[in-house]
């Protein structure tokens, strides 16, 4: 009988799975095993907290906050830097609430909690009248200038984490085909603005976290297009070509970060946001985590690099942020991920130990993933 390459890489991972079973001793489903830990099980109260919370908050798109000083129109993202910041906060929200309800199904099978999360897409993405134009042209406007910065991008790096949502919600009859139809249509022309506007043109090419924020949310965009790869191939291009070079150096540091006020912080945020971008762009037949350069660089060594100083703030080996440090350094989704991409059981056990949420806003901003439960598990058909 004529075996296809699908059966193969069936009875292969079975085989690779029984070998580490064998290797490592028995382990139940509910505890997972040292680099796989169980997400559903370990997040499974958190997780219906947030969700549970999330269910009487009624949608807030932009349309509904006024913005004064922006030249733009009602649907368009508008931000300044030290002044309205309606728009960022009600993103932000959104950015907490999909992903909390979303995992919140997936655990449950609840229909209350798909509905509530397709009613803040709906009113965010899809509804004529209120969905948000897929641009953020006017984010952290500087008076007299009437465009916004490179910066303003990263305000929306939690839409990483929306998108990320959406597949999961296809199994709900609150989320018909028609709204994926025009849910993906909004990503595909924010992927549009991501890849031809000047502004974020300059964000991508930043050697810092604002072009790992622009790698994160075109990966994001594009990898709800099931039906063309082209985007994702692209994208995997420019992160084993430029990515890696611009950013990591051959003994894993992040040299853009480490002359900021808060290196440690932004350091831990460009980890994870990369990490994020590993996950979305590699396939089960070539891993985006594996990319290195012949002189060292790739993410292998950059989480090796900053591991130790995640389990000992003290032992990290440059000058201490300048706000909130000791506050760090939280639970970083790169560690469960990197653990699973690497095989490494201290990831994940590190990982298992360090608080999961903070209620400090500027610190929560620096976490582009909340609910790692819908990044280790695949939605079902």
């Amino acid at each position: 009988m004529q075996i296809t390459r699908r059966d193969f890489c069936f009875q292969a991972a079975l085989g690779t799975v029984g070998t580490l079973t064998n290797r490592l001793g028995a382990q139940t489903p509910a505890s997972g095993t040292p680099t796989r830990p169980n997400v559903a099980a370990i997040d499974h109260d958190r997780i219906l907290a947030a969700a549970d919370g999330s269910l009487t908050k009624k949608p807030s798109p932009l349309t509904t906050i006024a913005a004064s000083g922006s030249p733009g129109f009602p649907h368009d993202y508008y931000s300044e830097p030290d002044g309205f910041v309606g728009h960022r906060d009600a993103l932000f929200a959104l950015a907490h609430w999909v992903p909390a309800l979303t995992a919140a199904y997936v655990l449950t099978k609840d229909e209350r909690y798909a509905s509530a999360a397709a009613s803040h897409l709906r009113a965010w993405f899809i509804a004529e009248e209120t969905a948000m134009t897929p641009s953020l042209e006017l984010a952290q406007v500087v008076a007299p200038a009437k465009t916004g910065r490179p910066e303003g991008l990263i305000e929306a790096v939690h839409l990483a984490e929306v998108a990320q949502s959406v597949p999961f919600l296809e199994a709900s009859e609150a989320f018909s085909a028609e709204d994926r139809t025009t849910l993906n249509r909004w990503f595909e022309s924010y992927l549009g603005w991501l890849n031809t506007s000047r502004t974020a043109g300059l964000a991508r090419d930043s050697r810092d976290h604002n072009g790992s924020s622009w790698m994160l949310q075109a990966a994001a965009c594009a990898k709800l297009n099931i039906k063309d790869d082209g985007p994702l191939t692209t994208l995997r291009h420019r992160f084993r070509s430029t990515t890696i070079r611009a950013q990591i150096t051959f003994d894993g540091t992040f040299p853009r970060e480490l002359i900021t006020p808060n290196s440690y912080r932004n350091s831990l945020f460009n980890l994870d946001m990369l990490a994020g971008a590993c996950e979305l762009l590699s396939t089960r037949f070539e891993s985006v985590w594996d990319y290195e350069l012949q002189d060292g660089p790739g993410m292998r060594v950059a989480v090796a690099k900053i591991f130790p100083s995640i389990g000992h703030r003290g032992s990290w080996p440059y000058r201490a942020d300048s706000a909130f440090f000791t506050e760090l350094p939280l639970r970083r989704p790169a560690l469960l991920l990197a653990a699973r991409a690497y095989s490494r059981p201290e990831y994940a056990e590190l990982w298992k130990t360090l608080p999961s949420d903070t209620t400090n806003p500027e610190l929560d901003r620096t976490f582009p993933i909340r609910q790692p439960l819908l990044w280790v598990t695949r939605p079902r058909p």
